[in-house]
């Protein structure tokens, strides 16, 4: 059988094994199909009274509103109990709810908050939740009623470095809804909320098809207009800080231009069609479900709306659409990009962009909305101060029907009170780049020089000593340096959300949001085609080079080496394959439970939070670095579902660098022996799925006293020099006697 042959006969799983597989992944999947939903029932029935809320001692559900809970201590009602989620829009960066629970007292003063669901991948991977946990319980003791008069308040959207989508996200949904919660039950002393009965009742009128222009549009109020210079920004923040908020261009103006932004509401059939124009109009509403709604933001200036932040699959930081308590936030599969705007007499503009209001957000087309914009302005290295302008709109009546008019003696208590806050962001990867800047810069010299090690292998393999001190000092950077100082540890739960986010609309893109583990990520992509996924696996998995550096200690206190039967081997390796389909089966249906099976991997123990953690995950992640001082790397060869992950990808390789003689494996198996994973088939082959490209076996290849080949090669030649040498040498003899011989003629002949 050929070497090739001999290849394929290896196949990482075969046919019959995969359908296998697989119907265990559906049968997983199946016996969990409930596990993706979560209630505040299911959050009172599993949490005792007491942790959730001081004081109390039962719970009862709200008739009128199932989702909220009373409590009680004795036969007096003392506050009221809710998942943000279930008031407010909560949907974080990944595309999911970041459930909290929330209590209030009567005084309207936060008693409880508690982190109960979440999705974010930048804190299953990347930062300790203990840090996001230490953020909500910031929460605890705030007066939501001073709040609602007085708008001014610190905020702690950079309280966790990388992770500020997540607790703006956090922040808007607990301040929302409980302002929500305390208008409509009057806590603290406030009226309670009562919605008018009879109040104007309106509809849009679709009968409308007359086509405007410009100048039209503007002054009939189908299109509002926020203009600021350079001086009225500067004002702004004068207003909420004495320190200096530092110029991003020195040489602007106070009379420059800021932003010029205009908001119209295209869904209305006679705006849309002057705007869009008749063929996006049309465009626009084969893509809008029943009732669902679309505006229009057009922009110029030096300052965009949209950000520089803002990337494909991201969340557009710099404004949002408020109604009433509804916070809306786009995302790419809300935007489309205009050339331009199509109504006569219209300026040209920088940005022209159409958003669609989600489908699941209750919206109302016919009451007032607002874009609230946000400027950010530095203050110092890494302190930043934000200030937002409110941008309003309401149809105007011309656009509308009236069902119903009346007036009614019921206010609202709420209008009295400023409702406006502060709940945007920066943008939000440029300020984290900038952030990181020096450690970017360290990284991706990391990168280059780990690329030139790959490049020039075949000088670096010839030089042993060289090669080694350069992977002992590259693992010595990778653990110290990228696991436990960047916490850069790639995680397969990073797989799972980038694929959730593709499915549902979104890229990869989005992580931007660290950019450390972002260029590593991009240096693995690039790795694998080149050289398969030991790039990766053996330069620059923290964990990994946590294992390696382990296990060298441990062969330098002669603790004993055990080297696996190659037939127990063969078949382990399917075992990091099984865990890997199955996670990834269940993540198809609950990427929460997928998250929670994810914990099979140890970096989050061992490299992001530093074995500070519940003991059952310490003892796991202890005793598979424990194997790994018998069995070099051992969760690396049979476990780990990120390394099987990625071997999948890079069967796409395009080159093959690592080199082998006819003779490997027939007879010689001098580096399979020696192969610290057993990646070498005892016929020779270098099996590219399980190499974590270390280059041992490349040092062999050009070791004249350790590899038969060119030991054989090297004692031939000199064969070869020492005969020739021997030749020379009795020549010389034959030509110094001719010479002696000559001399002595000459002297005869003189004499």
């Amino acid at each position: 059988m050929k070497d090739k042959d001999r290849l394929q006969s290896y196949p990482l799983i075969n046919i019959s094994v995969k359908f296998h597989f697989l119907f265990v992944c559906l049968l997983f999947i199946a016996t969990f199909q409930h596990a993706n939903a979560l209630t505040i029932d299911e959050v009172l029935s599993k949490n005792p009274i007491e942790e959730l809320f001081p004081d109390a001692d039962r719970y009862e559900k709200d008739i009128d509103k199932p989702a909220i809970f009373k409590v009680y201590k004795g036969e007096k009602q003392i506050g009221l109990v809710y998942l943000n989620g279930a008031i407010v829009n909560s949907t974080g960066y990944s595309g999911k709810p970041i459930l909290v629970f929330i209590g209030l007292d009567m005084q309207g003063v936060i008693r409880s908050v508690r982190l109960v669901k979440h999705h974010e991948p930048i804190v299953l991977i990347g930062i300790p939740e203990a840090k996001i946990t230490a953020v909500i319980d910031s929460y605890i003791g705030m007066d939501i009623i001073a709040l609602m008069k007085n708008k001014e308040r610190e905020l702690p959207y950079d309280a966790v470095s990388g992770a500020t989508v997540t607790i703006r996200v956090i922040d808007d949904s607990i301040v929302r809804s409980a302002i929500k919660i305390a208008r409509e039950y009057g806590l603290g002393g406030i009226k309670p909320q009562v919605k008018k009965e009879s109040s104007i009742v309106a509809e849009i009128d679709t009968s409308q098809e007359q086509i405007s222009n410009w100048s039209e549009l503007l002054e009939n109020g189908a299109i509002t207009r926020l203009k600021l210079t350079q001086a009225e920004v500067d004002d702004a923040f004068a207003k909420i800080s004495d320190k200096k908020a530092l110029y991003e261009d020195e040489d602007l103006k106070p009379e420059d231009e800021f932003i010029d932004l205009y908001a119209a509401q295209v869904s209305v059939p006679s705006i849309g069609r002057s705007l869009l124009g008749e063929n996006e109009y049309k465009n626009l509403l084969k893509t809008l479900e029943p009732g669902q709604q679309a505006v229009l933001l057009v922009g110029k200036g030096i300052y965009s709306f949209k950000g520089s932040g803002y990337v494909r699959g991201g969340i557009f930081d710099r404004f949002e659409i408020v109604q009433n308590d509804n916070a809306i936030r786009f995302r790419d599969i809300h935007h489309k990009r205009l050339r331009k705007v199509a109504a006569d007499g219209a300026p040209e503009f920088k940005e022209v962009d159409l958003f669609k209001i989600p489908a699941e957000i209750e919206f109302n087309p016919t009451q007032v909305w607002h874009v609230e914009l946000l400027v950010n302005r530095e203050i110092g290295s890494r302190e930043k101060e934000f200030v937002t302008f409110n941008l309003d709109y309401h149809i105007p009546k011309t656009y509308l029907n009236i069902i119903e008019q009346k007036t009614t003696a019921t206010e609202q208590a709420a209008t009295e009170i400023n409702l406006e806050l502060l709940d945007d962001a920066p943008p939000l990867w440029v300020s984290l780049w900038k952030e990181k800047l020096w450690q970017i810069i360290v990284m991706s010299v990391a990168l280059l020089i780990l690329s030139w090690i790959f490049f020039f292998q075949t000088w670096l393999v010839q030089r042993p000593r060289l090669l080694n001190k350069l992977r002992l000092g590259f693992m010595l950077f990778t653990f110290f340096g990228i696991g436990l100082y960047a916490n850069a540890q790639l995680s397969v739960v990073n797989i799972f959300t980038v694929f959730n986010a593709l499915v549902t609309g979104f890229d990869w893109s989005y992580f931007l949001m660290d950019p450390l583990i972002f260029i590593i990520w991009g240096g693995v992509a690039g790795a694998l085609l080149f050289w398969g996924r030991g790039a990766y696996c053996g330069w620059l998995c923290p964990f990994g080079a946590l294992q390696e550096l382990l296990n060298k200690v441990a062969k330098a206190f002669k603790v004993p080496q055990i080297t696996v039967p190659w037939g127990i081997h063969e078949r382990l390796w399917s075992l990091k394959y099984i865990i890997f389909l199955i996670l990834f089966g269940v993540s198809l249906h609950s990427l929460d439970l997928a998250e929670r099976l994810a914990e099979v991997e140890p970096f989050k123990t061992a490299i992001i939070l530093k074995f500070i953690r519940d003991w059952p995950y310490v003892l796991f992640a202890l005793a598979m670095l424990s194997a790994g001082l018998f069995i070099e790397r051992f969760y690396c060869r049979y476990i780990c579902p990120l390394g099987a992950a990625l071997a999948i990808p890079a069967r796409l390789r395009m080159f093959e660098w690592l080199k082998r003689y006819r003779q490997c494996g027939h007879p010689c198996q001098q580096c399979a022996n020696e192969c610290m994973v057993q990646a070498i088939h005892p016929e020779g082959q270098i099996n590219p799925n399980e190499c974590i490209y270390c280059q041992h076996c490349q040092q062999l290849y050009y070791d004249d006293h350790r590899c038969p080949v060119v030991l054989q090669q090297r004692l031939k030649r000199e064969r070869r020099e020492s005969k020739a040498s021997a030749n020379t040498s009795g020549v010389a003899e034959k030509i110094l006697r001719e010479i002696k011989q000559s001399r002595n003629e000459n002297i005869d002949e003189n004499t």
